[in-house]
């Protein structure tokens, strides 16, 4: 397969990584964006590297098309900077910053051809004819249009246009793309199939993408690391394995994937491990993570569905007795809800090497899991809240406030 690279020469054996400027080709530097007394984006720090596909993901709101339009020149900081390959480029306007944009709608020139579209930018530049010819061509290979290139938008099917729109933002061999949820107009069987051709497209080209998305199929997929948002705050940045099997938070666990999330209280520290009280009267043994635990305090576990394992009842061993609530068949897997004694609902994937014999509603059972298949992560803000509660309401019983009778 020939690839066709638009950023220039690898990087050099012994060149510095991600954390060295020269690698670095966009960097926020504790940006912050205001509308009126509206945080849309608090402090975003962060580097994006040469080559990365990198993916703002998150709920409607949360800020990622905000960060976006301010890389691109659209908004600007309210504090803070953006550096592009290590220039300050915060009050710098869209058409002088070495960034293009690809939008949900492609604004392709309904009355140019395919090839014309696509060389719009260069002749603009006015480049030398055979040096646009180069590119145009070597773009439309990269997308696999070369035999359309007569054809007008009209004649061609959505995910075509949207290669379309690629070749044309990238023609101009830009620092970066920006994709702002590009697929979004597409049905669901092209858009997983645009996915795959959008990550082959960055990989050939070399370039850097910075995508952003609300659907985390899409950002798992292509994303060489994510930056998951909310409220306006970067919640945690790394590779998709890290964020599905060791989110930062209850946000990041319960927006990406299915998650069981079940409050816990720490019954026992053991160096690297502690033992947690679930569901009731469930104890589980789990690693201990990266902040401090102290016997007493509350937390969150949380464990995938695919990582239970469900036995009957009668069965030895560790883990949280449950009695089936509801089934539901989803092809690859049967999707079974059951409930701790304490009211938790707790959904476990089972594959058909795993469904137990006369599995129904009704039915009790016992849920557990591999010791290191959990992950205990902070307090939600209603644990904090109600300990806080629990807190006062023991004190106020161990030093009632007296009556003064309304004197102070």
């Amino acid at each position: 397969m020939t690839t066709t690279r638009l950023d220039g020469p690898a990087r050099a054996e012994g060149e510095p990584t991600l954390n060295g400027a020269r690698d670095a080709v966009i960097q926020l530097d504790r940006v912050v964006k205001l509308f009126g007394r509206y945080v849309a984006v608090h402090e975003a720090d962060f580097t994006i590297g040469r080559g990365e596909f990198f993916s703002l993901l998150g709920p409607s709101g949360c800020g990622k098309t905000t960060t976006l339009r301010m890389i691109a020149g659209f908004e600007q900081p309210t504090d803070g900077r953006i550096l592009l390959e290590g220039q300050d480029v915060s009050r710098i306007p869209p058409y002088r910053r070495n960034v293009n944009t690809v939008f949900q709608h492609y604004a392709l020139f309904p009355h140019m051809t395919v090839y014309d579209n696509v060389a719009f930018g260069p002749r603009c530049r006015k480049l030398e004819p055979a040096e646009v010819d180069h590119r145009v061509r070597a773009l439309l290979a990269v997308v696999r249009l070369t035999d359309f290139v007569e054809r007008r938008p009209a004649q061609l099917s959505g995910g075509q246009q949207q290669r379309v729109a690629l070749a044309r933002a990238l023609v101009n061999y830009p620092s970066a793309l920006l994709l702002d949820e590009p697929l979004g107009a597409l049905d669901l069987k092209l858009r997983q199939t645009m996915q795959i051709e959008l990550k082959r497209i960055q990989r050939e080209v070399g370039i850097t993408f910075i995508y952003v998305t609300h659907d985390q199929e899409e950002a798992l997929t292509m994303s060489d690391r994510i930056a998951v948002m909310n409220d306006g705050r970067v919640e945690q940045i790394g590779p998709p394995e890290e964020i599905y099997h060791s989110p930062a938070s209850v946000f990041v666990a319960n927006f990406i994937g299915t998650a069981n999330l079940l409050p816990a209280v720490v019954t026992r520290v053991d160096g690297d491990r502690v033992t947690v009280r679930v569901a009731g009267d469930g104890e589980v043994s789990l690693p201990a993570g990266a902040e401090p635990r102290q016997p007493g305090a509350v937390a969150t576990v949380m464990v995938r569905p695919e990582r239970l394992r469900i036995t009957g009842s009668d069965v030895a061993g560790s883990g949280v007795p449950v009695t089936v609530k509801h089934l539901v068949f989803q092809g690859p897997v049967i999707r079974c809800i059951v409930v701790a004694p304490d009211g938790t609902e707790i959904v476990a994937h089972l594959g058909p090497e795993h469904v137990i014999p006369d599995l129904r509603p009704g039915l009790a059972l016992r849920v557990s899991w591999d010791p290191d298949a959990a992950r205990l992560l902070p307090p939600t803000a209603q644990q904090v809240a109600a300990e806080a509660d629990l807190h006062t309401t023991v004190e106020r019983a161990v030093f009632p406030v007296p009556n003064l009778g309304g004197r102070l």
